[in-house]
């Protein structure tokens, strides 16, 4: 009977339906022309995908497969730190957030430079940047800025004309008439652009060292990333990330999914159903939330070999070899556009090449390799 069970047990799991794994990948360092292995931010934008780095920004063409320009202070680039990225899809200009420069824009081959001391920005220490229509919205150190490309105006929102409870924010996305910021110590804020009213989600147990309450609001008060895509809004934090459906909250831990850390620095959605998580672990991604289904992407330290790990909670359902994979775990910033993704790490740029790609879940047979292990 043992036998028999042993000798089916590869048909069974051809059976089971498997979320899709990345397992070509291309990586790019210092060597292939970045201007620093230390990534902050990733933006893809069709054919280009820009890279900000600690010391420069660089522009990869995807068709080339390679760094074709890269911009250095003495290439003009206002500010060495460029920790996030932005396009204006009308105009093709690219919008930058400078660590300690306030805030750029490249366009037509020139650089403008907004900072504190020739323009209205609330602070110089920006962390992310979003464009929404003549608006850009930059989060800083400081509070939200607001500039209008075209009156040249500027707003800031902090304390005293938004629900902040702290200052600092982290992160600032735009979709479907709504930004989100992330904000240390206040949830995240969402302004409605129609409406031009705040509104605040925190953690309602309001207590910091626990999740007292499973699924009740936001995992944490101190969160790094936000993101709207197909009226779910995912959300990062430093002690685990979370969904809501605009009814439903849910939270997603180390301890009972494939989230590879819960100290996640970043996030990136592709639909209501999946999001990439920037750890310090690796990469995590929930390919299917309503199954708890995850993707966690990690390379082995003492070798350049990586692997994928297929989980529903805390189950691994497979493991794949993916050879070259992340240059490194510490995962910074993440971008998805069409099959692909593009990962910002501490130690340079990973893009995987979404071939045959599919979302959510597919019945398809599991790795030859990994049938025969669970076999014997």
């Amino acid at each position: 009977m043992k036998l028999l069970a042993l000798l089916l047990l590869p048909a069974y799991l051809a059976a089971q339906p498997l979320p899709y794994v990345y397992t070509k990948w291309k990586q790019f360092t210092k060597a292939d022309g970045l201007p620093n292995d230390h990534i902050f931010s990733v933006k893809s934008d069709g054919d280009r995908l820009w890279v900000g780095t600690e010391n420069g920004l660089a522009l990869i063409d995807k068709k080339a497969g390679k760094v074709v320009k890269s911009w250095m202070e003495k290439d003009g680039l206002p500010w060495r730190a460029v920790t996030g990225i932005d396009i204006d899809k009308r105009t093709g200009d690219v919008w930058l957030a400078l660590f300690g420069g306030g805030l750029a824009r490249l366009s037509a081959g020139r650089f403008d430079h907004w900072h504190q001391l020739n323009s209205g920005i609330v602070n110089d220490v920006a962390y992310g940047v979003a464009v929404e229509h003549d608006n850009v919205w930059v989060a800083t150190t400081a509070g939200a800025s607001r500039l209008n490309t075209v009156t040249g105006e500027w707003t800031i929102f902090t304390e005293k004309n938004a629900p902040m409870e702290e200052i600092w924010n982290y992160g600032v996305h735009y979709a479907d008439g709504k930004v989100h910021l992330a904000v240390w110590g206040s949830g995240v804020l969402e302004y409605d652009v129609a409406a031009q009213r705040w509104k605040d989600y925190l953690d309602p147990d309001a207590e910091m060292e626990i999740d007292l309450y499973r699924d009740d609001g936001i995992v944490h008060v101190i969160t790094t990333g936000a993101d709207y895509v197909g009226q779910v809004l995912w959300v990062s934090s430093y002690f685990g990330v979370c969904r809501y459906d605009g009814r439903n909250w849910r939270a997603f831990y180390n301890m009972d999914s494939g989230l590879p850390s819960d100290f996640t620095n970043n996030l990136r959605a592709r639909s209501g159903d999946e999001a990439w998580f920037a750890t310090d672990k690796g990469l995590g991604a929930v390919m299917d939330a309503a199954t708890n289904t995850w993707v966690a992407y990690t390379r082995d330290p003492k070798s350049s070999t990586g692997k994928a790990v297929v989980s529903r909670d805390k189950t691994v359902l497979e493991t794949v070899e993916t050879g070259l994979n992340l240059p490194n775990n510490y995962v910074i910033a993440v971008d998805t556009e069409g099959s692909d993704i593009f990962v910002g790490t501490a130690k340079g740029l990973a893009w995987g090449i979404g071939e045959g790609y599919y979302p959510k879940l597919k019945e398809r047979p599991r790795k030859l390799a990994q049938q025969r292990r669970n076999a014997q």
